[in-house]
């Protein structure tokens, strides 16, 4: 059965619209992603201050972050069936107004559980539709060919944005508090509204485009105008509904590895910050490490992002996710052996490497179950991840309150980063689908 975003539209439906409509769309993710998700990821940098204000412990602390991950597993199935149904603007828009109220109510709290409403339920879980979910949902409907540079593109925002917003929240937590910071972050994120609601769109057949800014052709032209891409073609005809893909193996095995590959993600992004403090690192330099992750995190996003669109998405995953365990060795080395060049090492394998999970995360399940129910099946993959993003940090946190040190929790994320890369060779997308640097090799 073909898909509904498989039918071309007439050419008069472009009502002067550029046919790299495309690169609008991303420049707009961009942008929402680096308010967007850096709101929920400055959580970090108000961690210590929390907890030197109220006197929690660190697990009871962290957990507000999980408990917003934990709101987002019932969140992400919604969000990819509404980008489906009323489209991304709408969506995103929901999402900005959420997160802005979390972070203004955050500056009453008095209690772990409001604690957990407002920063957690509000900001981490109302990001979701900001995040790498929510435009996971639609942006590779705009790109075929370049999906993996074009994604890693839109999902580099977050590294820009964590470079400018960052540095000039840690020095506004300094001089005025945590609390003015979260006013900041709140009249930032309302400004993502009016700029998804007047250009964001789900797919270019809504506004009679096409992906890759080509001119024409079906979907299915269009995906194998440089060579037939796919090998498994019983698969790749296939209709895809939700339950359908829950009914095979490949569905679990990306399901495992996305929820391992954030759990690691997430616990050394919320830990990390205090670690490096406890060790012995000044605030400002521990701070600096989060914005300069993020710096190299954008080109490792686009570099890998690009990359896997040669070499394929199993060993850009691969390479990503061991970035992270090689960032996990390395703090534990910097605890014993602190100095700069193992402090900037430990960095550039975070970012440089770790982060550029992210297109291809996005990208993976595009290629396996591409289809007009794409949205809700990827949305039940984000909620499997969002699952590892919230259990990483909350038992990251629990295992240091009972030992008083990271290094179990540490070798556990080593462990899980391996068996991550595990799961994704076993889903296995080249086998369905090659990518499009891959073609001409299949050929022969």
């Amino acid at each position: 059965m073909q898909s509904s975003h498989s039918k071309s539209r007439p050419p008069s439906r472009l009502a002067g619209l550029p046919i790299f409509y495309g690169w609008i769309v991303i420049a707009i993710a961009f942008v929402t992603m680096g308010i967007g998700v850096n709101s929920r990821t400055a959580f970090s940098l108000l961690f210590p201050e929390i907890l030197e204000e109220f006197g929690w412990e660190r697990g009871v602390t962290a957990a507000a972050f999980s408990v917003g991950f934990l709101a987002s597993t019932l969140i992400a199935p919604t969000v990819g069936v509404l980008n489906d149904r009323w489209g991304p603007r709408y969506v995103i828009s929901l999402g900005a107004v959420f997160v802005s109220s979390g972070l203004m109510l955050s500056t009453l709290i008095t209690a772990p559980w409001q604690l957990y409403l407002t920063l957690g339920v509000l900001v981490v879980g109302g990001s979701i539709c900001l995040s790498y979910i929510g435009h996971g949902s639609f942006i590779p409907n705009w790109f075929i060919k370049k999906r993996g540079l074009a994604v890693g593109i839109a999902f580099s925002g977050v590294g820009v944005g964590s470079m400018i917003l960052f540095p000039l929240l840690q020095n506004q937590i300094d001089k005025v508090g945590w609390r003015q910071a979260c006013w900041t972050m709140a009249f930032l994120m309302l400004t993502l509204v009016p700029l998804n609601l007047l250009l964001q769109r789900r797919h270019p057949d809504d506004l009679g485009l096409f992906p890759d800014g080509q001119a024409g052709g079906s979907e299915q032209q269009r995906s194998t105008a440089s060579g037939d891409n796919i090998v498994d073609r019983e698969w790749a005809n296939t209709e895809w509904t939700l339950m359908r893909a829950m009914k095979t193996a490949r569905f679990w095995w990306l399901g495992m590895g996305f929820f391992c590959g954030l759990f690691v993600w997430y616990s050394i992004q919320v830990h990390q910050t205090k670690y490096l403090i406890d060790i012995g690192f000044p605030s400002q330099q521990a701070a600096f490490a989060l914005s300069l992750v993020s710096f190299f995190g954008i080109a490792g996003q686009i570099l890998v992002g690009y990359s896997s669109d040669h070499i394929g998405r199993e060993w850009g995953w691969m390479f990503s996710v061991l970035g992270f365990g090689v960032c996990y060795v390395l703090l534990l080395v910097l605890k014993q052996y602190p100095n700069s060049f193992l402090f900037y090492l430990m960095v550039i394998c975070q970012g440089g490497l770790g982060y550029g999970i992210a297109p291809i995360y996005a990208s993976m399940p595009a290629e396996l179950f591409q289809g007009r129910h794409y949205g809700s099946i990827f949305g039940v993959l984000g909620t499997i991840a969002s699952l590892g993003a919230a259990v990483g940090p909350w038992l990251t946190g629990v295992i240091y309150d009972y030992q008083g040190t990271y290094l179990l929790a540490f070798q556990f994320c080593i462990a899980l980063s391996l068996f991550s890369v595990l799961c994704v060779w076993m889903a296995a997308p080249r086998k369905v689908r090659v990518v499009a640097g891959q073609v001409k090799h299949m050929k022969l």
